[in-house]
């Protein structure tokens, strides 16, 4: 079993058997609410990381996927580039991760579940010496009304780098950095921001400038990256103290 980290309750691991991917699946089909099996051709390339809770017989609370990429230049290969120009990534020269299909049991909302599977995180992106994470967040259901002051605070204060700005692919976006003219009411906008999302920013994280509007998942999503040099020292450190 390659245990990444274990901390309380839970603890976090790298899945070894098809049994254990298909847990995941399963997992990511409850969270989110899929008539079919959640799974793609992406599942088979990923490496897959599994939070279980130790005091309900290792069941399964958390999952996410990896996949790595050498440089900037395969990142084509991506799930996130069917939805996104990324041409502007292919020349990052440091290694990446795509996190994806990141959810936690909708039974569950104990904070120290996405404390766990940061703190995994931060001892993969650690022990591979990754450059960058990147991903879709996504924003429950298709319509944006609602997201308002939380699209209007990524435009004021999170978008990405012109040099890294992802452009638009997807047929049916939200174009809420070129649209929006609102002020975002801050705690409003926290309130409906996504937690995955939230953790990304308070990172140093940023996102495109618009919302692929995804009705197959029902969510809309946006782009995020995030540049491990650019994680504040004291972010750094909390981290590393949940993985250590």
């Amino acid at each position: 079993m390659a245990l990444l980290l274990g901390k309380g309750r839970y603890r976090a691991r790298q899945a070894q058997t098809p049994q254990d991917v298909a847990a995941a699946q399963c997992l990511r089909t409850l969270a989110f609410g899929t008539d079919q099996v959640d799974q793609d051709e992406f599942d088979s390339r990923c490496t897959h990381i599994l939070v279980e809770d130790m005091r309900a017989n290792g069941k399964l609370v958390c999952c996410f996927r990896m996949l790595m990429m050498e440089r900037g230049a395969e990142i084509g290969q991506s799930y996130s580039a069917q939805f996104y120009d990324l041409s502007a990534l292919e020349g990052f020269k440091g290694r990446m991760v795509e996190m994806g299909r990141f959810c936690v049991h909708p039974g569950r909302n104990d904070p120290d579940i996405l404390r766990v599977a940061w703190g995994a995180m931060t001892v993969f992106v650690d022990q591979n010496n990754v450059e960058m994470l990147f991903g879709c967040s996504s924003f429950a259901g298709t319509e944006t009304a609602e997201y308002l002051d939380a699209f209007a605070m990524l435009k004021h204060r999170h978008l990405a780098p012109k040099r890294w700005l992802p452009r638009v692919k997807a047929p049916d976006v939200f174009r809420f950095a070129a649209r929006l003219r609102r002020r975002p009411d801050a705690k409003k906008a926290m309130m409906r921001m996504p937690p995955l999302l939230r953790t990304y920013l308070m990172m140093g994280g940023w996102v495109s400038d618009h919302a692929v509007v995804d009705r197959h998942m029902n969510t809309l999503h946006v782009f995020t990256g995030l540049e491990i040099c650019a994680i504040p020292p004291a972010r750094k450190r909390l981290l590393r103290t949940v993985a250590g």
